[in-house]
């Protein structure tokens, strides 16, 4: 490992592009950046690593402007510098790639490029401009081509495409792999490799350490607001790289224990076609699986190929067309609601966390008892416990190690990872007999990903059916029993891990899912 003052003298005295000194930014009993320094230089690909609530988004939202440091300089290209918003960060030369695209579904490519755009002028001659920087860096896109006919990767591409009109010098990526397959991560960082060679550089976020060793040549570590390490990520393990986050020994989900095989499917969907109630979605078409006690089974998709249809038709939110489509332990629940299917033993946790899986201003007391209440009694005669709810979330967020200030701390003041760790663990303290998870680890830490696989595995080895839908392929071999893929509305056969590889899943789920064989029946997954 080396020290600030060392990376920059192996930079041979250049002028650093980007210089934070003693940033501090501090909220209601939370100080989220504690003297935080920073030496960006150019054409660099530099990592900003840390677990969840270390202060990343806080610092990387002080360099675009969206807010302003307590304390602390900015030095840009040497001199001193406010930035006062994102509009003032994006003359400067600072451009982001948000994990959230912020596009808008009905227009099309060149319409969404030009919102972002700050200076009227830029849109004289976008189309061509646009198909310029396509060629250039391998980002083709189709200027008149709509939002919601485009894949994930593409969606992407549009980001990029609009930060690099500006010609960004410094270009900051937040978590740009999670929806992405394989072959479109190489194709990232192809791009990202060749902007950094004509001296753009790269400030990198993402808990996938693999490719921050891949792809970073520097590496800042923050923990509880402040630096802790620099290091050169190719010179270090992930597991290194995780335990300097943390800052401990981590703990390695462990499979002792899983039988996975002896169980009797708990949850069967069988012949389930929906249509999906979004206007641009993508409706379900027959779809088949079954689900044994003891086993998890992943199912792997990029995002928009009905992974969320199949979501809600899981959890009662979307009604199947009879009854019977789908049984959880033997009782025909397709026609039930979420409130019966929980009483039935499922448990859910959808993929977006805010105003789904919780209500922001609300406390963590009042979201236990939201999905809660069923199964853990949390009220009587129309009458919330408040007593018991409270306890209930007391010990969700002790077994799950939430950082909070407690159970009556709103859910807005928790980091995503921290508030993931409660949703997940609010589903897995009720004990169900199925529980259906969504992107169990979007945005979280090294440390909490594997204390969250973890409790997936013993809930499994205790008899419960378990499904993962998830776009992290590492995550699903990692966990599951079987894969399946979902791609266009279409499930595929589930293929026992051993005999998958992660290429041939992330095919599958590029469009190659014409290939596998396509579910037909509860069979063909109690084999």
């Amino acid at each position: 490992m080396t020290g600030q003052a060392d990376s920059e003298q192996r930079a041979g005295g250049a002028t650093p592009l980007l210089q934070l000194a003693g940033i501090v930014k501090q909220f209601p009993g939370c100080l989220a950046n504690d003297h935080v320094d920073l030496t960006i230089l150019p054409g660099e690909i530099h990592a900003l690593l840390g677990e969840n609530g270390a202060g990343k988004s806080t610092l990387v939202k002080i360099i675009y402007g969206v807010l302003k440091p307590d304390a602390g300089e900015i030095r840009w290209q040497g001199q001193p510098v406010v930035v006062h918003n994102p509009n003032h960060a994006r003359r400067l030369g600072i451009g982001m790639v948000f994990q959230h695209f912020s596009l808008f579904e009905a227009l099309t490519v060149a319409e969404n490029i030009a919102l972002g755009l700050t200076d009227a002028a830029d849109r004289k001659g976008l189309r061509a401009r646009i198909g310029e920087i396509g060629r250039a860096y391998g980002l083709q896109l189709d200027p008149d081509k709509a939002v919601h006919d485009l894949s994930v990767g593409e969606r992407q591409r549009i980001e990029i495409v609009r930060c690099l009109l500006q010609k960004p010098k410094l270009l900051i990526m937040d978590e740009p792999t999670s929806v992405l397959t394989p072959q479109e991560v190489e194709k990232l960082f192809e791009t990202l490799r060749r902007l950094a060679r004509e001296g753009c550089a790269i400030l990198y976020i993402s808990h996938k350490l693999e490719e921050i060793r891949a792809l970073c040549e520097r590496a800042t570590i923050m923990r509880l607001g402040k630096v802790v390490a620099h290091c050169d990520p190719r010179q270090e393990t992930a597991r290194r790289l995780a335990e300097l986050m943390i800052g401990t020994e981590l703990k390695a989900a462990s499979h002792q224990g899983r039988g996975g095989k002896e169980g009797t499917a708990r949850l069967v969907v069988k012949d389930l076609s929906l249509k999906s109630e979004q206007q641009f979605g993508t409706d379900l078409r027959q779809v088949n699986l079954a689900v044994r006690g003891g086993e998890i089974l992943g199912i792997g998709g990029i995002a928009g190929n009905g992974q969320g249809e199949l979501m809600s038709a899981l959890s009662g939110e979307m009604l199947a067309p009879s009854a019977e489509a789908i049984t959880i332990d033997n009782v025909p629940a397709g026609r039930m609601g979420p409130r019966e299917r929980r009483a039935l033993g499922g448990c859910f946790v959808p993929e977006e966390r805010n105003g789904h899986g919780a209500v922001r201003d609300m406390s963590l007391s009042e979201n236990a008892f939201l999905s809660g209440n069923v199964r853990q009694m949390l009220s009587r005669h129309g009458i919330i416990n408040a007593a018991k709810s409270a306890g209930f979330a007391d010990d969700v967020i002790k077994s799950f190690d939430v950082r909070t200030t407690g159970s009556a701390a709103e859910a807005r003041s928790l980091s995503g990872g921290n508030l993931q760790k409660f949703i997940v663990g609010r589903e897995v303290k009720q004990g169900p007999s199925v529980l259906v998870v969504s992107q169990p680890t979007w945005g979280v830490d090294a440390g909490a990903a594997a204390a969250i696989h973890q409790a997936l595995i013993d809930l499994a080895s205790g008899g419960a059916a378990v499904v993962v839908i998830s776009q992290d392929l590492d995550e699903i071999f990692a966990l599951c029993d079987r894969i399946a893929v979902i791609a266009e509305g279409r499930l595929s056969q589930a293929v026992p891990v051993a005999e998958a590889t992660i290429e041939q899943i992330g095919q599958w789920m590029g469009g190659g899912h014409k290939t596998a064989e396509y579910g037909t029946g509860a069979a063909d997954a109690t084999a």
